[in-house]
């Protein structure tokens, strides 16, 4: 049920390998798995309708995949990142990973994310599911290159879940939370991130750094790195093993700190109270923006309806005639032209002290229509009396 609708069943699932191939072993293990599923060197793609991926997604990370999209229309939303254990410390995945909503395991050479979204309701949201992971993909290059804020907003999303008592302290706050680059705000996207919650956090985040490093700067710490370390880049590249040695290099190179500071001491339940007054003070703003907009639309009105009275007041018999006019066409529409001008006739009435004139008016044009009960209908839904 989505919407309030009765849908099929639609789930689909993409897996994407990055740092390796996969050998066309591993490609005719994915199709014993699955005969429909679209398999290249890189990727393993299927829907269903109806049944499911007979395998599980987490070992299939474990063994093939460094990326996996999921979603369901019931609601469920997946993503899964792997990166090798040079690149990601386990320990510091651990700290930010602590719910159903964002859980981490590691092997013997890689650490695995698994980030998830449910929503009760259903998801009525349709999309070009194939374009959705390469939007997201790039934060795993970000992530192997030092910038912790994929993991914090994996933590965030555990809170926003109440997944975390009130009292359960916030870990470090990553820089540039204010300012999510395109891959981090794809994914805080998919993963239904309340962007209240996260405006919150960003309170105690810096400006990010951008400042790209200069030639004569890496030039300068390339001469300075080991000669064993050096070696072993070159051998990574000739090997094939080089997808996120960019990354890896550049996180050396700026070294990897934890900020936080000014976010220190703020807990779960602090950060939830702060994004619920964030919310209510954008209700309130949308409600006084509203207000202010009927207002608008009911001086335009105003103002409209008096140039109106003004025009009728020059030759308010001519008026009247037009109503005869309408009436005798005997069309509902013309009906509720009549009706219009005459309700004008009664505003000006009104303006002038003259709604005893009007009334006498207004008992004859009855009395000469009498026979049409439409006509009368409408005067009297109007109250033309």
């Amino acid at each position: 049920m989505v919407g309030g609708h009765t849908v099929s069943e639609y789930q689909y699932y993409e897996f994407v390998a990055l740092d390796e191939t996969l050998t066309p072993k591993q490609q005719g293990e994915l199709r014993a798995v699955s005969s429909r599923g679209r398999i290249t060197s890189s990727s393993f793609v299927n829907d269903y309708q109806w049944g499911d991926l007979k395998a599980d997604p987490a070992k299939w990370m474990e063994q093939y995949f460094d990326a996996h999209l999921y979603l369901a229309n019931w609601g469920t939303r997946r993503i899964m990142l792997r990166l090798p254990r040079a690149a990601l410390d386990p320990e510091t995945v651990e700290r930010f990973c602590v719910g159903d909503s964002a859980a981490s395991w590691a092997t013997r050479t890689h650490v695995i994310l698994d980030l998830r979204s449910e929503d009760e309701d259903g998801d009525d949201e349709w999309w070009d599911e194939e374009g959705r992971l390469a939007a997201i993909v790039p934060v795993r290059a970000e992530l192997a290159g030092g910038d912790r804020r994929l993991l914090y907003l994996a933590w965030l999303l555990c809170v926003q879940n109440r997944e975390l008592n009130g009292e359960y302290p916030e870990p470090s706050v990553p820089a540039g939370l204010a300012k999510l680059s395109g891959p981090l705000r794809a994914l805080a996207d998919f993963l239904r991130l309340d962007p209240d919650l996260l405006d919150a956090a960003a309170t105690a985040s810096r400006p990010l750094n951008e400042k790209e490093p200069s030639a004569v700067d890496l030039r300068r710490w390339v001469k300075s790195l080991p000669t064993a370390d050096k070696d072993e880049v070159l051998l990574r590249v000739l090997r094939g093993d080089a997808g996120l040695l960019r990354s890896e290099l550049l996180r050396r190179f700026h070294g990897v700190t934890e900020e936080s500071s000014a976010g220190e001491g703020r807990t779960a339940g602090d950060l939830l109270a702060a994004a619920e007054e964030r919310w209510a003070a954008r209700q309130q703003q949308q409600r006084a923006r509203e207000a202010a907009e009927r207002q608008r639309r009911e001086e335009a009105a105003a103002a409209a309806r008096e140039q109106r009275l003004g025009e009728l007041a020059r030759n308010p018999v001519r008026a009247w005639d037009q109503v005869d006019e309408l009436i005798a066409t005997k069309r509902p529409k013309d009906y509720d032209a009549a009706v219009t001008l005459l309700l004008d006739l009664q505003a000006l009435a009104v303006r002038e002290g003259e709604i005893f004139e009007f009334a006498e008016q207004m008992t004859r044009l009855r009395d000469r229509h009498a026979r049409k009960p439409s006509l009368i209908d409408r005067f009297n839904r109007a109250r033309l009396d």
